[in-house]
């Protein structure tokens, strides 16, 4: 009981702490104004906190392995289905707010600017780990299959830091920052991998 009540506790808060950035931002539009342009505004803010939330999510294993934070696990599950709420509202400011929900011009988009058909690969593939996020989905699919289906979460991480440097035109450093940050991810899931199969390395 206790173990499932620090449970609820744990995902009440992260739930609540994935919140503050879009209570920020309609914040700051009521008190400062929608400025010049605030289509792109809310287009970058939640693409940035989509793809953040989502390498939130990809360092719970790790911190599992490394650190022995076994309460962080459920977190994983949460912190994903953040990450895609985030990138959904990143989709639809593109589609609904900018292009009005013109599937010529959503068409046009997707077909002559790279980066944006790299962030709807990366956007489906979050949406299809959305749907299967559950238990019943595992039954379903079978744990490996659900296992290796699961696994393209770091594909989706890839392409969308690839369509954020692409998005970005001229100060780099935010995606660089996010990019290396995925790569220490990779790099630990790697190194755990390894010494999980081979052993460690006697002193």
């Amino acid at each position: 009981m206790r173990t499932g009540l620090g449970r609820a506790k744990i995902q009440t808060i992260a739930v609540a702490v994935a919140l503050l950035p879009a209570v920020g931002l309609a914040a700051r539009f009521a008190i400062e104004g929608f400025g010049a342009n605030p289509i792109e505004d809310l287009t970058h803010v939640t693409g940035e906190w989509g793809l953040r939330f989502l390498l939130l999510s990809l360092a719970v294993t790790p911190l599992r392995q490394w650190l022995g934070w076994s309460w962080a696990a459920p977190l994983r599950r949460t912190l994903g289905l953040v990450a895609f709420a985030y990138a959904t509202l990143h989709l639809a400011t593109w589609a609904f707010l900018d292009l009005g929900l013109d599937g010529a011009a959503i068409f046009e988009d997707l077909t002559e600017r790279p980066y944006i058909m790299v962030g709807m690969v990366a956007f489906l593939l979050l949406a299809a780990l959305a749907a299967t996020s559950t238990r019943r989905s595992i039954r379903r699919l079978g744990a490996a299959r659900w296992r290796r289906l699961h696994a393209c979460v770091y594909p989706a991480a890839v392409l969308a830091i690839l369509h954020f440097f692409w998005l970005v035109k001229a100060d780099y450093r935010s995606p660089i920052v996010h990019g290396m940050v995925l790569l220490t991810l990779l790099a630990a899931r790697f190194v755990w991998k390894h010494r999980s199969t081979h052993g460690a390395e006697p002193d």
